[in-house]
């Protein structure tokens, strides 16, 4: 046995001694953000881990490491001792896109990670300037028939979510648009806003002010529900189009290995700080509906979503920038 592997053997079975007592965490934690800071995930996450460091009675270190679209955060966790003491806040892009988008990346996204609990998700809502012709997503559909190839649709970046998506909708509607890729979700919108681009998928927290003042008109919701905050606003579901899905997630993994008495006790605190009254409504607030499901549950829709989009790149061989 090598000394790196009987340090982590000694280190995991004392770690065991120290749940059996009681008294985990003992030490500082630390969370693994994989983007540089001031982002949507910090919004979601960053408070989260403020009350948990509360509750846990331990400091939680918030720890930015932004790079390779969040793939060096994510290696970074994946090859991190399995004590309960280092894990990542995950995101669609570091298990889903990501992994799918570039051929060769430094951990797999099921087998070296041990889910916890997703925070929450995020469906993109589709939004147009004001100007352009379409009010509704069906109204969409019959433009986009009528005028093949002429609407420019924007979106933050070859391989996003929000590309994705609007190959998704070209594929199931039969439509054909002009996609036109920027560099990330400010951008996209600002050539919305200034009538450059006609629509584009978006986080709702980016253009909820947009929306709300009428310099945006917000045409659906790609995801399960409407939002409270924007209770006008259709989900594809609505508009006939069941099971149109394009959101994004922020959830939380340890590294694999990782104790299943730390994995439940973590779950346990989380799911109550997830669905406490001031944290649902900062995140409603903020665009997102709360989740806080099961370790399996999470596992699990992880599975799926990478069948659905691996499917989809594959088949229009996109690579991201």
């Amino acid at each position: 046995m090598t000394r790196t592997l009987l340090a982590v053997v000694l280190a995991i079975a004392g770690l065991g001694s120290a749940l059996a007592q009681g008294n985990y965490p003992n030490k500082p934690m630390r969370w693994i953000i994989p983007y540089a800071p001031g982002g949507g995930t910090d919004v979601i996450a960053r408070p989260i881990s403020i009350r948990l460091a509360e509750v846990l009675g331990q400091p939680i270190v918030y720890d930015n490491r932004g790079g390779g679209g969040g793939l060096v955060g994510a290696e970074f966790v994946a090859h991190s001792a399995p004590d309960g003491y280092t894990f990542l806040v995950a995101a669609g892009n570091t298990h889903v896109f990501a992994t799918l988008l570039n051929d060769k990346i430094g951990y797999d996204p099921v087998k070296d990670f041990a889910p916890i609990t997703k925070f929450d998700t995020t469906p993109n809502v589709l939004v147009s300037n004001p100007v352009f012709p379409p009010k509704t997503i069906q109204e969409l559909i019959a433009f986009a028939k009528a005028n093949p190839g002429k609407i420019n649709w924007a979106s933050s970046g070859n391989g996003a979510g929000g590309h994705l998506a609007i190959v998704l909708f070209s594929q199931e509607t039969g439509t054909k648009v002009l996609h036109v890729p920027y560099k990330g979700a400010g951008p996209a919108t600002t050539a919305v806003l200034a009538g450059e681009g006609d629509l584009t998928f978006v986080n709702p927290g980016v253009v909820m002010a947009n929306i709300k003042s009428g310099k945006m008109r917000a045409l659906g919701f790609a995801g399960p529900k409407r939002l409270s905050t924007l209770p006008d606003v259709p989900t594809f579901d609505e508009s006939g189009f069941p099971g149109f899905d394009s959101s994004n997630f922020k959830g939380l993994m340890a590294p694999a290995g990782t104790p299943q008495a730390i994995i439940t006790r973590l779950h346990s605190e989380l799911v109550k700080i997830i669905h406490s009254p001031e944290n649902v409504a900062r995140m409603t607030a903020a665009g997102s509906i709360p989740v806080g499901n099961t370790p399996q549950q999470f596992a699990e829709e992880n599975r799926k979503e990478v069948a659905i989009w691996g499917k989809i790149i594959r088949e229009h061989n996109i690579k991201a920038d």
